[in-house]
C-alpha cells in the first residue's frame, strides 16, 4: 500500500485493487485536483465540490468499498462557525489500520478515541495558526493515539496557499522530538515498517 502527498490535507492510498484520496480539495490552495472517476474521495469536513470521483465518503457512518472497510466518526471542527461539523476515519484494508484527522478541535473523547480504535498509520494537519490542529495538539494526539506511523499534512509550503498561513512543519517535528524524520517520495506500508514507537514520515508533495 502506497502512501503519496499532494499538498494541504491531501494524501493517496493506493495498491493495485483501489486508490483512496483523502481532503482533494486542492483547487482552493491554488493546486490542480488529483481526483479521477476510479478514486474513493474521502473528505474531512464535507465539501461542496465537483469531485469526479465513483465514491464519495463525507460523513459518519460505516462504509465498504473494494474490499477496503471505512469508519466516520463525528467530530468538533477546529473552527465550528455556523455549526460546521467535522470527521474523523479509521481505514482499515489488508490487516492495516489507518486513521485520518482533519481540522478538528484537539481534545477528543474517551468514546471517540475508543471509536478510532487502534491505529497503524495517522495521518494529521499539523499547521495551526487557529485554523487547524498546531503542533503542540497534534502532537499531544498522537501521544494519545499511538500510532506505529505518523504523516503530517497542512503545513507552510511554497505553492500551496491557506486561508490562514499555516507554520512551517519544524514546529511539529520538534515537538515530537523528530527533527530526522525521514523524507520520501512513496511510502510503501508493510508489516516490516512498523516498530514499537511512533516513527513520523514526511512526504514530498508531488505534482500530479
Amino acid at each position: 500500500m502506497d502512501f503519496q502527498y499532494y499538498g494541504a490535507n491531501c494524501i493517496k492510498i493506493s495498491n493495485k485493487k483501489v486508490t483512496i484520496l483523502i481532503d482533494d480539495d486542492l483547487s482552493e490552495h491554488g493546486l490542480k485536483s488529483v481526483a479521477s472517476s476510479e478514486d474513493v474521495a474521502i473528505f474531512t469536513i464535507k465539501k461542496d465540490s465537483k469531485n469526479p470521483a465513483r465514491f464519495k465518503i463525507e460523513g459518519p457512518g460505516e462504509y465498504e468499498i473494494a474490499e477496503v472497510s471505512v469508519k466516520g466518526i463525528p467530530a468538533r471542527a477546529h473552527l465550528d462557525e455556523n455549526g460546521t461539523r467535522a470527521t474523523i476515519y479509521n481505514i482499515h484494508y489488508q490487516g492495516f489500520s489507518i486513521g485520518v484527522i482533519g481540522h478538528i478541535h484537539p481534545n477528543l473523547t474517551e468514546d471517540q478515541l475508543e471509536s478510532l480504535g487502534l491505529v497503524d498509520v495517522l495521518i494529521l494537519p499539523v499547521g495551526g495558526m487557529g485554523y487547524t490542529l498546531d503542533a503542540t495538539g497534534a502532537a499531544s494526539l498522537v501521544r494519545k493515539i499511538e500510532p506505529k506511523i505518523v504523516i503530517p499534512t497542512h503545513y507552510a509550503e511554497k505553492e500551496v496557499t491557506y486561508e490562514v498561513p499555516q507554520a512551517e512543519l519544524t514546529a511539529f517535528l520538534g515537538e515530537m522530538a523528530a527533527q530526522d524524520a525521514e523524507t520520501l517520495d512513496v511510502f510503501k506500508l508493510k508489516e516490516s515498517e512498523l516498530g514499537d514507537k511512533a516513527r513520523v514520515i514526511v512526504l514530498k508533495r508531488q505534482s500530479k
